[in-house]
């Protein structure tokens, strides 16, 4: 899949380990970076609905639209399907990162 970033600056914090690990620590950024990794090994975003790990989801309410995989308990990698249909996941080959977040 292809991969995109809300902006610049969440670009720049995805990209490094030692900034995520600063902003997230290092058990947080280890499990994002292994997300990232799953997601550009994909196809498209169906792919990663068949693993269970993840915890692939639609997202409902003010997120209404948008995906989340799970990363540490309590907090989710939100995602954007840039292609396709929000609902046929067959068809989407790309996605933007937009945060992570706690919105439990």
């Amino acid at each position: 899949m292809e991969i995109y970033f809300k902006n610049k600056k969440t670009e720049k914090v995805f990209n490094s380990f030692r900034t995520l690990s600063q902003k997230h620590g290092d058990r947080q950024a280890r499990k994002t970076i292994q997300r990232i990794n799953e997601l550009m090994a994909a196809e498209t975003l169906n792919d990663i609905n068949m693993l269970r790990a993840p915890g692939l989801h639609l997202l409902s309410g003010k997120l209404k639209g948008l995906w989340a995989v799970n990363l540490v308990h309590p907090f989710r990698l939100i995602l954007e399907p840039l292609d396709g249909d929000t609902e046929d996941l067959r068809k989407t080959t790309k996605i933007k990162v937009i945060e992570i977040i706690n919105y439990h």
